[in-house]
């Protein structure tokens, strides 16, 4: 029996009790494409609970222009179920707009039209609930799910309640109206940048949208000086050709949770700009307005390029902004400054906290910062076999740089919807590329 946990559970005025085959803990793109494979499963009873009182996807970070760099086929469900209604096509379709959609010919999805396509299918799905806010999960021959409404019991639960944006820890004390992390870029909670002084940290695809943006406004709402600053060597583009695609496949996945941890670090440092590097589309278009801003209007001081540089740190000055210091990668004793009014941190996104698996934490296994999870994403724990843990978009250590990525969402759903109904999908072909070493014969006859 789990830790008994009376006297930290708050009172919820409700005393309502289920039973379920599967509990999902948060509802993003990952456990809303388990949600959308259970649809219909009246032999798996199943219930998405998620804190926020309404679904939400990055809602201050919908940047206009901004768009996905998958493929529009790596939706919730199309390809583990290509007939499932929850797919981004019965999307179009459902909203009456897919002949408008074929027309409009985007070289990628909007990120606005996908996080809308996500809210539908979360509308569309009765068995997620708003609004309600997991506190704890205990274990007494089933798991406890204690919430700030009532308790269910499941025999599994599903983990999937993402990420939340990271700064560097010289920012984490000065956050605000005038330093905001870039999932906030679009709130309205800080300060106007008209005529300001702005500096966007980090390299990524985050820090590049944010730029563009701020260097793309009307005349009379443009910033007065825009610095980028990047610990990367340059403005790297993302490769999304096709062999390094193949690391986005099932099968690679799989071969990459066999390797020793050391390598699997090695792998996800050397191959980081196939997920983490910036659209082709996107560097033109910031290129095309540096061209335009200086040779064409004459704005040479509107623009700051500063790659290859870490920020070491952050100071307010006297003119009550902020004073950035800097060490070059190539000059290691070179401390350059630059004076700004106000900071974007497009510095990336860490786990999100799953204090609630407190009452049980002892009993599940960890590998470093991660659970260590089997090949069904179950997390390795004590308890009975047929009572599982899932984990979604948290093993980026274990299965690499498509784990927190949309490319595998519905591949991993399906493995978890396999696991809870014992029962074996077709796979995919595997990749052209032969990933594992294959000894030589001698030495497998010895075998």
């Amino acid at each position: 029996m789990g830790k008994s946990v009376e006297n930290r559970i708050p009172e919820t005025g409700g005393h309502q009790s289920a039973q379920y085959r599967c509990v999902g803990i948060g509802v993003g793109p990952a456990n809303l494409s388990l949600a959308s494979l259970l649809y219909g499963r009246s032999e798996t009873p199943n219930l998405f609970l998620d804190q926020r009182e309404q679904f939400g996807w990055h809602d201050n970070q919908q940047i206009p222009g901004a768009a996905l760099q998958v493929s529009l086929l790596k939706d919730l469900v199309l390809l583990s179920d290509p007939t499932n209604g929850f797919s981004f096509l019965s999307y179009l379709h459902e909203q009456g707009k897919i002949y408008h959609f074929i027309n409009a010919q985007y070289e990628a999805v909007p990120r606005r039209e996908f996080r809308n396509y996500l809210e539908w299918a979360s509308r569309r799905n009765e068995n997620i609930v708003f609004g309600e806010k997991v506190l704890a999960v205990e274990f007494d021959r089933s798991f406890v799910v204690h919430t700030n409404r009532r308790s269910v019991t499941t025999d599994n639960i599903c983990v999937g309640v993402g990420t939340r944006p990271w700064v560097p820890e010289q920012a984490r004390d000065k956050l605000g109206d005038t330093q905001f992390h870039v999932s906030d870029f679009t709130a309205e909670t800080h300060v106007d940048l008209d005529g300001k002084r702005v500096a966007v940290v980090g390299g990524g695809q985050s820090g590049a949208e944010a730029f563009l943006d701020l260097i793309s406004r009307p005349p009379k709402e443009l910033p007065r000086r825009v610095t980028w600053i990047s610990r990367r060597g340059n403005y790297f583009p993302i490769d999304d050709s096709p062999f390094t695609n193949e690391y986005y496949m099932p099968s690679y996945s799989e071969y990459f949770s066999g390797l020793d941890k050391a390598v699997r670090e090695s792998l996800n440092n050397r191959n980081v700009l196939s997920s983490d590097g910036i659209s082709a589309s996107t560097l033109r278009d910031i290129y095309q307005r540096c061209y335009e801003h200086r040779f064409i209007a004459g704005a040479h001081d509107l623009l700051a390029l500063l790659p290859n540089r870490g920020v070491t740190d952050v100071t307010g000055n006297e003119s009550g902004g902020w004073t950035i210091k800097m060490g070059h990668n190539d000059r290691p004793g070179v401390i350059e400054h630059v004076d700004v009014d106000a900071i974007v941190w497009a510095t990336g996104f860490r786990p999100a906290s799953t204090d609630f698996l407190a009452p049980i934490e002892s009993r599940l296994e960890r590998e470093g910062d991660e659970y260590r999870i089997d090949q069904d994403f179950a997390v390795q724990w004590d308890g009975p076999r047929d009572r599982l843990i899932f984990m979604q978009n948290a093993a980026r250590g274990q299965r690499g740089l498509a784990d927190p990525n949309l490319s595998l969402t519905a591949w991993r759903s399906r493995r978890i919807l396999d696991r809870l109904l014992g029962v074996g999908s077709n796979e995919q072909l595997p990749s052209f590329v032969e990933w594992s070493a294959k000894p030589p014969a001698d030495e497998l006859d010895a075998l």
